[in-house]
């Protein structure tokens, strides 16, 4: 395909400039075009065969909506010749106004569809219909930015149609089997999650911000020291991981950055001085996996008097028994810096995190407890069945890491309280498949000035085992509260830094939620895909007001 490949993508937005990723078929030259005359141009890099670019679209007006156009070489390359969806109005960039209202959507955990008029296992996809409705009515209410919290694409998961194109191009007796093996059979995953028509169309015109979780790269991913050192001993897992790393730097971290931050990254100017740039994206991702803190994969964003601090919750984990942490010390300094930069700027903190802070009570306390077992506290047999019962029950959240739990909690407490404090702290995650809302208390202190709430969404578009449903309505329980408190007491462990309660949900199925906010006002609305007779569509389930 000489033309478009992929995109185009609408990464960053602010008031007068905004950047537009592609995959090209070809090398070249990209143009975005708009009316009046904004647009930019880029060359285009080469990664393992595969043509990039990222355009940098200047002159754009403040608070207006702006089409666009994109050509390879002269010749336009979209709106696609063919639109599989002509009814789908223009892409835009929609910049930033003079006025306080941001709209921020997010959630976590989307498997790819099926192709159009095929049967979808897990239920109608939630940013299709999101896609739907902003068609619909172009003019109307639609989201400033989409947060994408994890789990982009599912290396480790993978539907029947890319194992048959697996299995074209290599023995699934050989190991990883069914799981993609390198940085071609990542490009694929993108392919099919990306090229879904109404999605595409959807990426083009609301910018996202994104951040990997586990199947981006692989289930579980950096559950424990010794997890990484039996995955290293595999024949497989050092090609899975560059690749995972390079395919993710490529598709979703480069254009999370600013324009100013991409002037200045030494990866981004290499792979573009180069002819191909393989073998120095290669090398980075090589230095990344060999040590954490030789990449920072966390960003910031302000929309207005909204702070937006996306966390690295994956990469960035110290695993090393004794001293495990969520955050290394760079990783957790970092976030403190950003935080208490410019306080009394924001009226509004996010801290976007793929794994949810605050968790079912029963959870959080069976997964400190398993991290005592581990850490060699009752003996060896203990550690054994510890690591054991961490990997199989997926016990690595934020939990997991006590110090680090803690540690969040007083940065929490301390950014929402005192005069310059924001109207809310707000911890938006995904990963477990359903939706709640959690709000925590301050046993023994003042409780912040600020409202804190935990804001979990997941999944945009997968499904939840009935017996999970059931687990997880279970783990808010007072029963199940009792019941952690003795898995808690065996392990010798102290209440944690902060008290919560379950303040909505949980709501299962296919779903994302948004949070408008205008001065220091916050309502976060939660909606669910249906499907109906007319079609996919948004329904809201929830509205809550969190401030103002």
């Amino acid at each position: 395909m000489a033309g478009l490949r992929l995109g185009p993508l609408l990464r960053y937005v602010d008031g007068s400039s905004a950047t537009v990723w592609v995959e090209t078929g070809r090398p070249g030259t990209v143009e975005v075009r708009c009316p009046d005359g904004p647009g930019g141009t880029a060359g285009t890099f080469q990664i393992a065969g595969h043509h990039y670019a990222l355009v940098q679209v200047t002159g754009l007006t403040p608070g207006t909506s702006t089409p666009y156009e994109v050509f390879l070489d002269g010749t336009r390359v979209w709106p696609l010749p063919q639109d599989p969806f002509p009814s789908f109005p223009p892409s835009v960039i929609a910049t930033p106004g003079s006025d306080e209202r941001t709209r921020i959507a997010f959630g976590s955990c989307r498997w790819a569809s099926p192709p159009t008029g095929e049967p979808d296992p897990v239920g109608p996809d939630a940013l299709d219909a999101l896609a739907k409705r902003i068609a619909a009515d172009p003019d109307g209410e639609r989201p400033d930015v989409l947060l994408l919290l994890g789990d982009q694409v599912y290396a480790d998961e993978t539907s029947e149609a890319t194992r048959k194109w697996l299995a074209a191009r290599r023995d699934l007796k050989d190991p990883p089997g069914s799981q993609v093996a390198d940085y071609e059979e990542y490009t694929h995953l993108y392919y099919e999650s990306w090229l879904d028509p109404q999605v595409r169309w959807l990426l083009s015109t609301v910018p996202t911000c994104m951040i990997f979780d586990d199947h981006d790269i692989i289930d579980d991913w950096n559950t424990s020291a010794s997890w990484v050192e039996d995955m290293r001993a595999t024949s497989w897992w050092r090609e899975r991981l560059l690749s995972g790393l390079m395919s993710y730097w490529v598709h979703q971290h480069l254009g999370n950055l600013s324009p100013a931050d991409l002037e200045t990254d030494p990866v981004y100017r290499s792979v573009r001085e180069n002819p191909d740039g393989t073998d120095a994206l290669r090398a980075f991702a090589a230095a990344a996996e060999a040590d954490a803190t030789a990449m920072r994969w966390s960003y910031r964003r302000d929309f207005g008097r909204v702070r937006l601090l996306m966390v690295d919750s994956r990469a960035a984990r110290v695993l090393e028994e004794g001293r495990r942490a969520m955050l290394d010390r760079s990783e957790a300094a970092w976030l403190r810096e950003q935080v208490f930069d410019g306080r009394g700027s924001y009226d509004h903190l996010l801290i976007g995190t793929s794994l949810p802070w605050l968790l079912p009570h029963l959870v959080h306390d069976v997964e400190a407890w398993s991290s005592v077992l581990c850490r060699g506290d009752k003996g060896p047999r203990w550690a054994r069945l510890g690591e054991k019962l961490r990997r199989g029950a997926d016990l690595e959240h934020w939990s997991a890491f006590p110090e680090s739990f803690d540690e969040l909690a007083d940065l929490i407490a301390e950014a929402g309280t005192g005069p310059e404090a924001p109207a809310t702290v707000c911890v938006l995650s995904g990963d477990v498949h359903h939706a709640y809302i959690a709000e925590p208390d301050w046993p023994g202190r003042a409780a912040p000035d600020a409202r804190v709430v935990q804001l979990t969404c997941s999944p945009v578009h997968n499904s939840i085992p009935l017996s999970l449903r059931l687990g997880f309505r279970f783990g808010w329980s007072a029963v199940a509260r009792g019941l952690g408190r003795v898995f808690a007491r065996h392990g010798g462990l102290d209440r944690p830094a902060v008290g919560w309660r379950k303040t909505g949900g949980p709501w299962f199925g296919n779903q994302l939620m948004t949070l408008g906010m205008e001065g220091r006002s916050a309502v976060l609305r939660l909606e669910l895909a249906r499907r109906e007779e007319t079609g996919v569509r948004l329904k809201r389930v929830t509205e809550t007001r969190l401030s103002g």
